[in-house]
Formats: C-alpha cells, sequence, structure tokens
C-alpha cells in the first residue's frame, strides 16, 4: 500500500541557514525557491521553508520525557536512522533529544532523536523495531 506524501509549510527565520541545514546536514534536495520561500523534499514529502521573523515553542511530555511541541519529522527504517544519528553528529549537529529507546519491551518500541533547525523548528526522526507497530495501541 502506497502512503501519500504530505506537506508541510513552517517558519523560518534565516532562509540561507534553513537551506544549508535542509540539504548539506540532512541531505534533503532542493526544490522550487523565491526570496521568501523554499521547498525541500523532505523524505518524500513536501515541506516548504517560509520566511517568517519570529513564532513560539512550548514542551510536552512523551514516556515521561520532555519533548518540543511543535514538532514533525520521518519514520525511517531502522538501519536510516542509525546513519542518520551518525551524518548529524559527523555534522557537529546539537540533539535536542539524544537518540534513545522508548517504550522498550513493549508495543511499539522505537528509537528517536530530536534536533532544531537554524530557525528553531524541532524536527524528530524516529524508527519502530518492528514497523507494523507504528500505530498499534
Amino acid at each position: 500500500m502506497s502512503c501519500p506524501a504530505f506537506h508541510l509549510a513552517l517558519p523560518v527565520t534565516d532562509l540561507e541557514a534553513t537551506r544549508v541545514f535542509y540539504t548539506e546536514v540532512l541531505g534533503c534536495r532542493e526544490g522550487r525557491r523565491s526570496e521568501t520561500w523554499v521547498d525541500f523534499d523532505f523524505f518524500g514529502h513536501q515541506l516548504s521553508a517560509h520566511l517568517r521573523p519570529t513564532h513560539s515553542h512550548g514542551v510536552g511530555s512523551v514516556d515521561g520525557r520532555p519533548v518540543p511541541i511543535p514538532h514533525f519529522g520521518v519514520i525511517m527504517a531502522w538501519q536510516d536512522f542509525q546513519r542518520m544519528a551518525d551524518r548529524l553528529r559527523a555534522r557537529g549537529t546539537r540533539f535536542l533529544v539524544e537518540p534513545t529507546v522508548r517504550f522498550a519491551g513493549q508495543t511499539g518500541e522505537q528509537v528517536t532523536m530530536f534536533v532544531l533547525d537554524p530557525s528553531g523548528n524541532a524536527l524528530e526522526f524516529k524508527s519502530f523495531r518492528d514497523a507494523t507497530q507504528a500505530y498499534a495501541r
């Protein structure tokens, strides 16, 4: 079964720093752009970064651990997650939440990590030990 791609537009404070982060650090392909926005192929989904000087954040909790709200991200294969963690470390990226296992030994066991883009948007990368449990209760 194929999964439709999502489109997400997010505010950014520095378009060039955002472009460098998504293309050079994360490895996303750049799409169309203007003076005030740029599109990226975010792991098969369309991410549009729009220049906006300010926006706000908060903190929530998952599995008793703090997580930034709002956030977005991608669910990856287990091996791809480790490669991304290695890539981020090699680029000197600061983790908001270091790569960690959540729900160990339980339904929905997963690894997760959070980073911020140059405008402070929180990204979560995650992988499920058993991909069929992504929506399990």
